[in-house]
């Protein structure tokens, strides 16, 4: 590793003009990933055009920025409205929103914040160290290894099935089932009822907006009776500063927490096209196995946002080391990043780093520089995130629904999708009526497509089942998954045995009273 390359692409990137294309990629980033429906994918096609006439350095400046600013953003609205911003930011909305409801909005804003940076952070220090060698490592990945990995991922819908296990698994199945509508892998049309709009299938953006967003401003709806009282205002208005010390003493609690969840995070996002949405529930249901407080996570506990957003930032460093090394795009976004390269006459790939060692290192130290912005700009802006919590439903409810539509409009241009985001809305509703959990429907949803594409590519290659077993790799993920179910089998069985002692010790205490 030479020195003065690294010294020279710190002197490129601290020029005044870089860092100005850093800050407006992050802000508008951030703005993007807080709006539920306008993803920073959105944010980046849209800035694309601006770079054809930028620098190589100074284009992929500003849309790194976006990258990294739109990754964090998503935590604002999940944390402040419940409803996440970006596909990614789902799992933050388990313990973030609950938080808001106890009165700790800002302390959950800051714990995701400084979580996104230190998953930056740890994301970049990984692609700075190891990107190559892993780079060769992800090779190893065929579709018997990302189909064993999305296998263990959906073990997770029994972690997140809360109270019933039942009741999860059906959602997770209706996830998986939605996700077959449309054309298969091997090309057939299947499940479109004869309507022409379903046999592009669904996108995962407006079953997630309306799930997730429509459902919790239809609950909104119903509580537009019940407003705070001066008192409380007044006491939420005082806590609108980051309590730092507290957040932390969160953070030093959860440091094993936040380190797994990053390297999680990193390993997912580096796994071409294994889907790294899928990097925060496996970071989520990790830290509850292993904390010594799950009975907490779901309820506002820190962790789950440590988790989530440690995760789901450390997945920026991942991805863009197939993207540089292999050339091989990671996500839609590193699509975008490669095309942006390819643009200005650079070709990723293994013969990058000789070629160009200066775009390479120039790109660690731009994503570590995006990691400071997001906190700076979050921070600077927390007083006005807050807000939004303010303003009276009559008003915020038309305006993210209004908001929401548009964001699923832009995805395919087609009025479809807006009644989607409309039925799948009422869908949720329900299902929040009678006690269904979401998060597995989104789960199988994601998940479900790359398992059956991984599946078709790997009985086209070997019609065997055999190679899922003797591939070490894939047989160690099965092995996992196993272990996943076992392991929430057996604590599940203790909550009901705590829950069923704690029932016994209430009922004796209510006797003696009565004695």
């Amino acid at each position: 590793m030479d020195l003065s390359v690294v010294l020279t692409a710190f002197q490129e990137v601290l020029h005044p003009t870089m860092l100005l294309y850093i800050v407006i990629g992050v802000f508008f980033g951030i703005v993007a990933g807080a709006i539920p429906g306008f993803t920073f994918t959105m944010a980046l096609i849209l800035a694309f055009p601006f770079t054809f006439g930028m620098e190589p350095i100074q284009g992929l400046a500003l849309m790194i920025g976006i990258y990294i600013g739109g990754l964090s953003g998503g935590l604002i609205s999940s944390i402040l409205l419940g409803i996440p911003g970006t596909p990614s930011s789902v799992v933050t909305t388990f313990d973030g929103y609950p938080m808001t409801k106890n009165g700790e909005a800002p302390r959950a804003l800051g714990i995701g914040i400084v979580s996104s940076v230190i998953g930056t952070f740890i994301g970049a220090i990984i692609l700075f160290l190891l990107g190559p060698i892993i780079a060769k490592g992800s090779l190893l990945f065929g579709p018997w290894e990302i189909f064993s990995l999305v296998v263990f991922a959906l073990t997770l819908i029994a972690g997140l099935s809360g109270k019933s296990m039942l009741k999860g698994l059906i959602a997770g199945c209706l996830g998986l089932l939605i996700g077959t509508i449309g054309i298969s892998p091997s090309g057939t049309l299947r499940f479109d009822f004869g309507v022409p709009e379903l046999s592009s299938g669904f996108s995962a953006l407006p079953v997630l907006i309306g799930l997730f967003a429509v459902s919790q401003l239809l609950t909104n709806i119903e509580e537009l009776k019940q407003k705070l009282t001066k008192q409380e205002s007044i006491t939420f208005r005082q806590r609108v500063r980051i309590p730092y010390r507290k957040v932390f003493k969160d953070l030093y609690k959860n440091k094993w927490n936040a380190l797994r969840s990053s390297l999680i995070g990193c390993f997912i996002g580096c796994l071409p096209a294994a889907g790294a949405e899928s990097a925060n529930f496996i970071s989520y249901d990790q830290a509850k196995k292993f904390s010594k407080q799950k009975d907490q996570y779901g309820k506002g506990h820190p962790g789950g946002i440590i988790a989530s957003e440690t995760s789901n930032n450390a997945v920026a460093g991942g991805a863009f080391i197939p993207t540089i090394t292999l050339g091989i795009p990671g996500d839609v976004a590193q699509a975008i990043m490669i095309g942006a390269l390819i643009l200005h006459g650079i070709n990723p790939g293994p013969a990058l780093f000789n070629q160009q060692p200066i775009l390479v290192n120039s790109i660690y130290v731009v994503i570590i520089l995006s990691g400071i912005a997001v906190f700076f700009i979050q921070t600077l802006l927390l007083p006005l995130f807050t807000r939004i919590t303010f303003i009276p439903k009559s008003l915020l409810v038309p305006s993210i629904l209004l908001l929401s539509s548009v964001g699923a409009f832009a995805l395919n241009n087609r009025m479809f999708d807006i009644w989607l985001v409309l039925l799948f809305g009422l869908l949720g509703f329900f299902f929040q009526k009678i006690d269904i959990p979401l998060s597995p429907i989104i789960l199988g949803l994601i998940l479900g497509p790359t398992l059956e594409k991984e599946m078709t590519r790997a009985f086209q290659m070997d019609a065997s089942f055999l190679p899922f077993l003797t591939r070490p790799i894939s047989f160690l993920f099965l092995v996992l998954a196993v272990i996943s179910i076992i392991f929430t089998f057996i604590q599940l069985r203790k909550q009901q045995e705590r829950n069923k002692e704690n029932k016994q010790i209430e009922g004796y205490s209510m006797n003696n009273k009565t004695i």
